[in-house]
C-alpha cells in the first residue's frame, strides 16, 4: 500500500512551502492541486473548449493523463505526456483557472485522478479537505494551523517583497473572512478530520514543523 501524507489547514499556515520541503526530503510525490487544475485549463484551451462548454471540459478529464514527478529535485507536472511545467504558467491558463476549478464535476474528476496516481506512488497533498475527503484513509494526517495574526505577518511580510501595497490590519480582516468562507463551503470545506495530528505553528519555525512530520512520518514507515 503506498505512503499518503494528507495536509490540510488554513491559508497563511505554511501548507505549501512545508509540503514541498517534506516531498524532498522524504522522497514523494508532491501532488499539486492547483497545477492539476491549471493542466485542465490548458487541455481546455488545446482543444479549444470554450468556457461556456462545461460538458465537453467534464468529458475531456475520462482522457486526460496528468503525471506529477520529481526529476533532478525538481518539480515537473505533465499533461497526456508533455512537460507542461512552464506552459500552465502562461496568462491565457490564468484567465480560466478559477472558473474551471470551480466546476464541481471537475473536482470530483480530479479527485479520483489523485487517488489513481497515489495507489502508485508514495505521496504527499496538501489542501483544505485532503485528510477528509480526498484521502480519508491517509497514512499520515496533519491539520496545520497558525493565528490570524500570525497568518496576517506572513502574509504582510510576502506582500512587502513582492511590493504589493496592503496593510496588516487589512490582511488580518481578509484571513478572517477567508476561513470563514473556507468553512462553509458546500464542497471541499476546510475541516480537521477527526485523526488529524494538529500542528500550531504559530510559533514555530518551517524548519521545526518540518522535522516534527518528518519525525512522525518516519515512526509510522517504520
Amino acid at each position: 500500500m503506498s505512503f499518503i501524507i494528507a495536509i490540510d489547514g488554513p491559508a497563511g499556515s505554511g501548507k505549501g512551502t512545508v509540503t514541498k520541503l517534506i516531498a524532498k526530503k522524504l522522497g514523494l510525490v508532491n501532488i499539486d492541486t492547483g497545477a492539476a487544475y491549471r493542466s485542465v485549463a490548458l487541455e481546455s484551451i488545446n482543444q479549444n473548449i470554450k468556457l461556456e462548454e462545461e460538458d465537453k471540459i467534464i468529458n475531456m478529464l475520462d482522457n486526460i493523463n496528468i503525471e506529477f514527478k520529481n526529476e533532478h529535485g525538481k518539480d515537473l507536472i505533465y499533461l497526456n505526456g508533455e512537460d507542461v511545467t512552464d506552459k500552465i504558467r502562461q496568462k491565457d491558463v490564468s484567465k480560466i483557472v478559477s472558473p474551471i476549478s470551480a466546476i464541481k464535476e471537475v473536482r470530483f474528476k480530479l479527485n479520483d485522478i489523485f487517488r489513481k496516481i497515489a495507489k502508485n506512488q508514495d505521496v504527499i497533498m496538501e489542501g483544505r479537505d485532503i485528510g477528509t475527503y480526498v484521502f480519508p484513509n491517509a497514512s499520515l494526517k496533519i491539520y496545520l494551523d497558525a493565528s490570524p495574526e500570525e497568518r496576517a505577518k506572513r502574509r504582510y511580510i510576502q506582500n512587502q517583497k513582492k511590493g504589493i501595497q496592503m496593510s496588516y490590519e487589512e490582511i488580518v480582516e481578509n484571513i478572517k473572512t477567508r476561513d470563514k468562507i473556507d468553512m462553509q463551503k458546500e464542497i471541499g470545506a476546510l475541516k480537521k478530520a477527526e485523526d488529524a495530528i494538529y500542528i500550531d505553528s504559530t510559533n514555530l519555525t518551517i524548519e521545526e514543523v518540518v522535522e516534527k512530520i518528518v519525525k512522525k512520518a518516519n515512526e509510522i514507515k517504520n
